[in-house]
């Protein structure tokens, strides 16, 4: 058997069900029980040193023009 159609058969099959498989894992481990606390913390990461209030939804903030 030449190369090529080794390859070739190989990732028709196997290679195809090997990342179909490490797809599912990664979707798997994502939504596992116990990870939202991680994703919620990580989310708000940007935010933990921000010691100044969010401006009110009506402000707009004051920018000089050229």
């Amino acid at each position: 058997m030449e190369t090529y159609s080794f390859l070739r058969e190989f990732a028709d099959s196997w290679a195809l069900l090997s990342l179909f498989l490490i797809f599912l894992g990664v979707i798997v481990w994502a939504f596992r029980p116990g990870s939202r606390k991680v994703h919620d913390d990580v989310a708000n990461s940007i935010f933990r040193n921000d010691k100044t209030p969010a401006p009110a939804d009506d402000s707009k903030p004051h920018v000089k023009e050229a």
